[in-house]
């Protein structure tokens, strides 16, 4: 799929009340929110392990495939029930956050 394609699957998830799952080569099955998605970037902010604290990243749009994760469901109240969410595959691995 072209960035033009992925870019426009992926804007569809910008709402803070949704969640996307998000693998790398070394991590996966992560929750993140999307952010912001123009035609060459996407920015997601990633859940981690401590409460409060969520990871910022800029990934380009070469770097990853999207997909469909079955697994889920989308928790915006004000939207219909869809069961699936975006999965987005990153083709490198996890960034240590800082």
């Amino acid at each position: 799929m072209e960035s033009a394609g992925k870019a426009t699957a992926i804007r569809q998830w910008i709402d803070p009340e949704e969640r996307v799952t998000v693998d790398f080569q070394d991590e996966g099955n992560l929750n993140a929110e999307v952010i912001e998605c123009d035609g060459q970037t996407v920015t997601l902010l990633l859940e981690t392990a401590f409460p409060h604290y969520r990871q910022h990243l800029t990934l380009p749009l070469s770097m990853i495939s999207i997909g469909e994760d079955k697994g889920h469901y989308t928790r915006n109240p004000d939207k219909p029930l869809q069961y699936g969410r975006l999965r987005i595959i990153v083709h490198e691995a996890r960034p240590q956050a800082v």
